[in-house]
């Protein structure tokens, strides 16, 4: 089940908030656990055995690490927790690649495949993984002491408004929400909540899908007849794509959140108005930054190496985001591409893109992002420079600028949400747009802004769900992390 579905907008989610909001305040969290149970389950039933098998085992691993006062021993269940886990992640998610390599060697050589039966890989898996390692590693560190109740474990780790598409969210974050959120339940949280998920719904719904589709056209064609109109086409749509999509699920899961009682962290800040790759990382799919620079990069040496091994650090920690995201050298060119431009920056590209101007280093980091989108979007790399030689071809032999007689869709309905698209991307680049947003998400709200934001989701509610019926093509882009 996905949040952008007609049975989760109109059954489960009125049902659940209704439930969760006459029941009595002690039976809310076990609610929740059921309610994300099964909202799992819809979608997964195999794996969520997967989930609360290991929740199980996790929460009793770390409980007797938390009680240990051997600094050896500690080390140990640390290990073993974390193993079990990277584990579970490696042989779900990356055992099918790591076969199809080994074979690909074997072939050259004249050696026998590997039998393999390939797996499915469950909903989700990137994003809980990464938040039974902050689990452990915080009472570890005793950053915070471990939770009392396996309920309240497993809730932390199931919690559906965040268990398929994130936000990550650090144990010690959320630890005290779980064992009481009463100073955020409030009507103006649960109202405010309501504003955040439809906006996010309606990013995802009329924006993200609109793009999409036309996305998976262009890059379904054959691409060595590509012209470079439909070339840029298509990468833009998908850059867009995947901003609203990913944002979108974000705003959506935050407002959630926040009308039973939980306070998320932000998860994207208008990255494409980014003037260096080093900003769009502080702006784009901030959790996952925040984890990768807690978890990872700081347990290397962080900014207390030499200048070699802070260069070598970065790359790593950059290869290892893009093998996070998926299975593929795809990916892990990604990857490698923002850990190459991070050094660059670090270098001397930084101090560059300071000096030629706002704007210019603006479309500079803008085209980088695009570029690189190309090697995320195809998982193989020569697809990828395949693409982005028609990119950089300058052949405009077609005629795609009839915007009414493309054989590629390229009608006016593109243009119109390809134009909205661009325009909510840059909306914040000049301080009216900031000013606006910061009123609409975090402001306090005045009642009149309350009756507009109302009035508005409404219709913005109606209108997602009148797109949702009319048509099929509702993609979740999430399956492939």
């Amino acid at each position: 089940m996905v949040y952008s579905s007609i049975v989760f907008l109109l059954y489960f989610l009125p049902i659940f908030l209704v439930i969760y909001y006459l029941i009595d305040k002690k039976y809310k969290n076990i609610f929740i656990l059921i309610s994300s149970i099964f909202f799992y389950s819809w979608g997964a039933p195999k794996f969520i055995f997967v989930i609360l098998g290991t929740t199980f085992l996790d929460f009793h691993l770390v409980k007797w690490m938390s009680n240990m006062k051997n600094d050896l021993n500690r080390k140990l269940m640390l290990t073993l927790s974390v193993s079990i886990n990277f584990g579970l992640l490696f042989y779900f998610k990356y055992s099918n690649f790591f076969i199809e390599n080994v074979n690909a060697v074997l072939s050259i050589f004249g050696g026998q495949n590997i039998q393999w039966t390939k797996l499915v890989l469950p909903i989700g898996i990137s994003f809980y993984t990464f938040e039974t390692i902050t689990y452990v590693v915080d009472v570890y560190r005793r950053v915070h002491k471990p939770l009392d109740k396996f309920w309240d474990y497993q809730l932390y780790i199931i919690l559906f408004p965040k268990l398929i598409a994130g936000p990550i969210i650090r144990y010690h974050d959320l630890a005290d929400q779980i064992t009481d959120r009463s100073h955020n339940d409030t009507l103006d949280n649960k109202l405010t909540g309501f504003y955040r998920f439809i906006l996010g719904l309606a990013k995802k719904v009329l924006i993200a899908n609109h793009m999409g589709a036309q996305a998976d056209a262009i890059f379904a064609l054959d691409y060595a007849n590509l012209d470079t109109y439909t070339a840029w086409i298509g990468i833009l749509a998908y850059t867009f794509q995947i901003y609203f999509d990913f944002s979108g699920y974000s705003d959506m899961a935050i407002g959630i959140a926040k009308m039973i009682g939980f306070k998320f962290p932000e998860n994207f800040d208008n990255p494409y108005t980014s003037r260096s790759i080093t900003e769009f990382w502080r702006r784009w799919h901030i959790t996952l930054g925040a984890w990768m620079r807690n978890y990872l990069y700081i347990p290397l040496g962080g900014n207390r190496v030499s200048k070699r091994r802070l260069y070598f650090n970065l790359w790593l920690v950059f290869l290892a985001s893009g093998l996070w995201h998926g299975a593929s050298w795809g990916f892990v060119i990604w990857g490698a591409y923002h850990g190459l431009f991070l050094i660059l920056e670090r270098s001397f590209l930084l101090k560059f893109l300071n000096k030629i101007g706002k704007l210019p280093s603006t479309l500079f980091t803008f085209l980088v992002v695009v570029i690189g989108w190309v090697f995320f979007r195809l998982e193989h790399f020569k697809e990828a420079i395949a693409y982005l030689k028609r990119m950089f071809a300058f052949d405009f032999k077609q005629d795609y600028y009839n915007i009414y007689n493309s054989p590629f869709s390229l009608d006016l309905e593109f243009y119109v949400y390809f134009t909205i698209a661009i325009f909510f991307a840059f909306f914040t680049y000049f301080k009216l747009g900031q000013k606006i947003q910061n009123a609409v998400y975090f402001n306090d709200y005045t009642l009149k802004r309350h009756y507009t934001l109302t009035f508005t989701s409404i219709v913005l509610l109606i209108i997602c769900i009148s797109a949702l019926s009319a048509t099929g093509f509702n993609p979740f882009i999430y399956f492939r992390f």
